[in-house]
């Protein structure tokens, strides 16, 4: 039986909630709320501005993107 194995940005999201205490969804609405456009601007926004680590701003941004910011 084939277990249910999340791939992708997504994988990060429990490891993001842990480290830095926000939901997922409070995240994409920061990003979503930033006046920045660009994948590695706000990559380079999510690090300096709440100290996250490259992958997990990343992912957050990846993800977010995908879904239409």
């Amino acid at each position: 039986m084939a277990e249910n194995v999340v791939k992708g940005p997504a994988s990060y999201f429990p490891s993001i909630e842990k480290k830095y205490g926000r939901p997922i969804g409070e995240w994409k609405e920061l990003i979503r709320a930033s006046p920045l456009g660009k994948h590695m601007e706000l990559v380079a926004w999510l690090k300096a501005e709440y100290g996250m680590g490259h992958g997990h701003a990343n992912a957050l941004v990846a993800h977010t993107l995908a879904e239409g910011k």
